[in-house]
């Protein structure tokens, strides 16, 4: 192949957006040529490589703007302290079927259960199943869409989020809000019920969220549209956190007695 055609083949092959083609396909016509590969296995090899990269790419894309801890994933996630039911739950969530019908998913329990850390592993897996996620702790994407509201922007804020298959909404018990930060919170709810999927922790029990939500009503209505077309993963036991706490405080004390 002549210069110039190497030139064009690059052009066109960046144009066509195949920037792996581009970047591989004399390397490959090498091997081709040396193991004696037919015109369609060179081209079925080529293909191969763009869809992983393309694959590869839009994971560490979606990564980015995910806001997902890099820490808190399956791998570092301690399955055998979570209820047996939540166990058994796990591999479908992480399948992602839940997402497919726009169902959402409640994760409760007291502080240090490890509410964040399931929901986040859960979140790290959907990604590599092509869904889009993010994670907002529940007073930031308030204080947010409470900002566009007095701006005259809520509209566009919330299509901006219509992006993500999954909003991960971290702590929503500690969000105590007045009637313009309800409203808002609740309209996000009301906007992704039955389309698109919201997971929430808590360490608040529905009967608790009129500490939330304030009027009966609004607090009704809010729990209608979370449960509806939910799964409820209650987490019980020690807080992982006093533990770490106390095996620190033991380590230390046994150092001392040896020194």
């Amino acid at each position: 192949m002549r210069n110039h055609e190497r030139s064009s083949l690059k052009i066109m092959l960046r144009t066509l957006k195949l920037p792996s083609f581009a970047e591989h396909w004399k390397e490959v016509a090498g091997k081709a040529d040396n193991e004696g590969w037919s015109f369609q296995q060179y081209l079925h090899h080529l293909c191969e490589m763009e869809l992983d990269d393309r694959t590869r790419r839009r994971v560490e894309r979606y990564l980015r703007t995910s806001n997902l801890p890099t820490t808190k994933t399956l791998g570092t996630l301690d399955v055998k302290r979570l209820p047996v039911t939540v166990q058994r739950q796990l591999p479908n969530l992480c399948n992602g079927d839940f997402v497919e019908r726009g169902d959402n998913v409640l994760a409760f329990g007291l502080p240090g259960r490890g509410k964040t850390h399931l929901i986040c592993a859960i979140g790290h897996e959907l990604i590599q199943r092509g869904y889009r996620v993010y994670l907002t702790p529940t007073f930031r994407i308030v204080h947010k869409l409470l900002v566009a509201k007095r701006e005259l922007l809520l509209e566009r804020e919330l299509r901006k989020l219509e992006r993500f298959d999954v909003i991960i909404l971290d702590d929503i018990g500690y969000v105590q809000q007045n009637r313009d930060e309800m409203e808002v919170l609740f309209t996000l709810l009301a906007e992704r019920y039955e389309r698109k999927s919201v997971m929430i922790t808590s360490n608040l029990v529905f009967s608790e969220w009129d500490k939330i939500f304030k009027d009966p009503m609004t607090t009704a209505a809010a729990i209608d549209r979370v449960v509806h077309h939910s799964v409820i993963l209650e987490l019980t036991g020690k807080s992982y956190r006093a533990e770490m706490a106390q095996k620190e405080a033991d380590g230390r004390a046994s150092k001392s007695k040896k020194e």
